[in-house]
């Protein structure tokens, strides 16, 4: 099949644009008498007049060979080899050009096993997910080449596999999110033939590999566009394979999906991700979490808010989420609430390491709830503030008409006996209603009396 061939004028794209050492590695390569070329995103993204995120090279030198012309690389992988070209901290990914998956025994489940066939450009090209990240540059004539037909999609903004869209998602179900992650991404639409396959096939997420879409919806949530791939997320059913506590969620208020809580936290999180912010993966799970966790225990079928929370950081692991990130996403939930309604103890807050992460956390998504983070974070600066605040004075006057006193404060109560009883400080005993029996000195009835002191003097 002949490639649509763009000259330098028929496109945006200047090696003015591309990273100084990505086309280091293409010259080398070229100069050693192979074929090299920038692929994927990188050049969809140059395209569409965008800064790439990254750059990936694709090349017809093998593994093996990439590594004896690179001092600075290390080979990686062990299903396929790729290897990484090393400058200081970054590093140039190049990757040999692949053929499509050999055939599998099982023809009823056409998922992806083997994936390690060397091929060339044209069947690299028809190996790729979508036709927008299936074009090739050549820093040597300039060209962009494109075999599949992503030149006409990028025009149209249409995300669209190549070939047959259900045979293509069950190869990878992955790819379901990732169609998801580039439109969101890019404003595009995704093509009606492969929006059917995906909302047809999307069970099929179950048989994917865990990390990959724990990794993958990251991707997908962690951009400036996180609040519209949540709601195509939803739309498409993928959220209920990929976190179906949330979509239950969304799934049972009466708000189109636009105007609920949870959308307008995202929101938030894109427009900080637009502005710089790199969040944590326990940032973007505690945005994904904080209206769930607000609501009534009704909506996880458990009965009161504490076991609520361990619910949700189970549902979070039984899905593949790391331990740490959702321990840390707990934390900064609970934060969340202090911060809410903020107390003279909410300042010890303040020397937690994860107050930092907290405190952007709150100020981020408070004002869906109606609440000011300014005014909170001003009383915590100002601690006399606090004393007279509404959440202290309810506190007080909980405490006054008999309402059972905090957590911490049982706990303080309960060290204060034990010091007490094992030979703590003195204690004024007036002050626990506390009587000291006359005429033994103080001991209780029962116990012996005090030895003489050999140097007292009658």
């Amino acid at each position: 099949m002949e490639p649509r061939i763009l000259e330098r004028a028929e496109h945006p794209i200047s090696r003015r644009d591309i990273d100084a050492n990505v086309l280091k590695v293409l010259y080398r390569l070229a100069g050693a008498g192979y074929d090299a070329y920038l692929v994927g995103g990188g050049v969809r993204d140059l395209m569409l007049s965008r800064k790439p995120k990254d750059f990936d090279v694709a090349t017809s030198a093998h593994p093996q060979q990439v590594r004896d012309l690179f001092r600075n690389s290390r080979m990686i992988g062990r299903r396929f080899r790729l290897v990484h070209v090393f400058f200081g901290r970054q590093n140039v990914e190049v990757a040999t050009f692949r053929k499509q998956a050999e055939a599998v025994a099982d023809t009823d489940d056409p998922l992806i096993r083997l994936d390690n066939t060397f091929g060339t450009p044209e069947e690299d090209a028809f190996r790729r997910d979508f036709t927008v990240n299936a074009l090739f540059y050549s820093p040597q004539t300039f060209h962009v080449i494109d075999f599949p037909g992503g030149v006409d999609d990028l025009e149209a903004r249409l995300i669209r596999t190549i070939g047959d869209p259900e045979l293509r998602m069950r190869e990878d179900p992955v790819r379901m999110m990732r169609a998801v992650r580039f439109a969101a991404k890019l404003s595009f639409e995704i093509e009606p033939a492969t929006r059917a396959a995906i909302e047809r096939h999307r069970a099929d997420l179950a048989k994917a590999s865990v990390p990959r879409l724990v990794e993958e919806t990251y991707k997908t949530l962690g951009q400036p566009e996180a609040a519209h791939a949540l709601v195509l997320m939803e739309e498409l059913g993928l959220l209920e394979y990929v976190i179906p506590i949330l979509s239950a969620h969304l799934k049972s208020r009466a708000a189109t999906l636009a105007e609920q809580p949870i959308v307008r936290n995202m929101a938030a999180l894109g427009r900080a991700i637009a502005s710089g912010f790199a969040p944590e993966h326990s940032i973007v799970l505690a945005t994904l979490m904080l209206d769930l966790y607000r609501d009534g225990a009704g909506a996880v079928g458990v009965r009161g808010g504490g076991e609520r929370r361990v619910d949700l950081i189970s549902e979070l692991r039984a899905r593949g989420f790391a331990r740490g990130d959702t321990e840390q996403m707990r934390l900064i939930l609970e934060a969340f609430q202090n911060l809410a309604a903020p107390t003279r103890r909410t300042r010890r807050l303040m020397r937690r390491p994860y107050f930092p992460d907290a405190r952007m956390f709150f100020e981020m998504t408070a004002p869906a709830y109606s609440i000011d983070p300014t005014r909170t974070l001003r009383l915590l600066a100002d601690p006399d503030a606090l004393s007279s605040s509404p959440a202290t004075s309810a506190a007080r006057a909980g405490a006054a008409d008999g309402t059972p006193p905090a957590a911490g404060d049982r706990r303080r109560r309960r060290r204060r006996r034990r010091r007490s009883r094992h030979g703590g400080p003195a204690r004024d005993s007036a002050a626990h209603g506390a009587t000291v029996p006359s005429g033994n000195d103080g001991n209780r009835p029962g116990d012996s009396p005090p030895s003489p002191d050999p140097t007292r003097r009658d």
